[in-house]
C-alpha cells in the first residue's frame, strides 16, 4: 500500500509510537544480540555522545562511558555513562528501556535534552530490547561523567507512557525508511529546523539550520529535502552519509557519525535515500 505525504511525515515527527498505540501488538523478529549490535554501533549511533572523545577521536577502552555534549546558557548537558559499571546495572531491562524511549529514569526523574525523545517513543520494542541486551554486555567501565544542568524547565513527561510499539518490517520502503531517519538514526531531529520549543516538525521537516558547535568550530545541518539533494545521485549521497564525503571528496564536519553510519546495511542506506527523496522539498531552515 502507497503511503502518503502525510503519513510519512506524521512517522518522521516522532508520532510513531501514536500508532502502536491503538493496539497494534508487535510482529516479526524477536530481540537479539545481533540486532542490539547493529542498531548501538551502527544507525542508532550511541557511542556518538556516549563515548568520551579526545583529539584523535573516542577514546580507548571508554566506549558509553559518558561525556559532557552540549554546554550553552540553557544547560550543561552530560551523556551518562550506559556500561553495567554506572548505575544502570542495578536497573531492570524494563527500567532502562523506558530511560532510553521515554526519558524517564527509574526514580521518576526527567532526562533532558538533547536526547530526541520526541522521536526515541518510536522506536520498537524489539528494537529496544535488543538495544538493551546489548548494553547489559559491554564492558563496565568505572566512570562517573558528571551530571546534567538545566536552567530551564523540563516537562513532566515527553508525552503519554508508551504502551507497545509494533516492528517495522524491514525493507527499502518508504516505511522503513522513514523508521530509520526518525527514531533510530533520528537524522530529522538535527536536520530539522528549530524553534522555541524545539525542532518543528510540522512545518520545517528536513529543513536544516540549527548550528553545532565543537571542537571543529561551527557546523550547520543543512537541508536534506529535495530542494538540496535533487543535485545529487543516490551514490553521492550514500557517499555524504555513510562516509562523509562530498562529491567533490572534500571533508564533512562532525558531529554527524559517519563512523556509526558506515556501518549500515546497503539496504538500510538505501531506505533512508529513498525516504529522504520522498519529503516535500522546503527552503533552507530560516529563510
Amino acid at each position: 500500500m502507497r503511503m502518503t505525504t502525510s503519513k510519512i511525515l506524521r512517522l518522521s515527527g516522532g508520532l510513531l509510537a501514536a500508532v502502536a498505540l491503538l493496539g497494534m501488538g508487535t510482529a516479526g523478529a524477536e530481540p537479539t544480540l545481533e540486532r542490539g549490535r547493529y542498531l548501538v554501533e551502527g544507525p542508532a549511533g550511541c557511542g556518538n555522545c556516549h563515548t568520551p572523545q579526545g583529539p584523535d577521536g573516542p577514546v580507548a577502552d571508554m566506549g558509553l562511558a559518558g561525556m559532557m555534549v552540549e554546554k550553552n546558557d540553557m544547560f550543561t548537558a552530560i551523556a551518562s555513562n550506559i556500561t553495567p559499571g554506572s548505575r544502570v546495572a542495578d536497573w531492570t531491562d524494563e527500567q532502562l528501556g523506558r530511560a532510553i524511549r521515554e526519558g524517564i529514569r527509574p526514580d521518576g526523574s526527567i532526562i533532558g535534552p538533547p536526547m530526541p525523545f520526541g522521536l526515541y517513543k518510536g522506536i520498537s520494542d524489539d528494537d529496544l530490547m535488543s538495544m538493551v541486551m546489548y548494553l547489559r554486555q559491554v564492558p563496565a567501565v568505572d566512570h562517573d561523567p558528571g551530571q546534567s544542568v538545566y536552567n530551564i524547565p523540563l516537562p513532566p513527561a515527553y508525552g503519554p507512557p508508551v504502551i507497545s510499539v509494533a516492528e517495522v518490517p524491514h525493507g527499502v520502503t518508504l516505511e522503513y525508511g522513514a523508521y530509520l531517519a526518525g527514531p533510530i538514526a533520528h537524522c530529522t531531529e538535527c536536520h530539522t529546523t528549530f524553534g522555541p520549543k524545539g525542532p518543528m516538525f510540522d512545518t520545517h521537516l528536513g529543513a536544516g539550520g540549527f548550528e553545532f558547535h565543537g571542537p571543529w568550530g561551527v557546523s550547520v545541518a543543512p537541508n536534506i529535502t529535495p530542494t538540496r539533494l535533487a543535485q545529487y545521485s543516490d551514490a553521492e549521497l550514500d557517499d555524504m552519509i555513510r562516509k562523509g564525503v562530498r562529491p567533490d571528496e572534500a571533508r564533512m564536519l562532525p558531529p554527524m557519525p559517519y563512523g556509526y553510519l558506515a556501518k549500515m546495511t546497503d539496504e538500510d542506506a538505501a531506505a533512508i535515500t529513498l525516504y529522504l527523496r520522498s519529503l516535500p522539498a522546503l527552503p533552507d531552515g530560516g529563510q
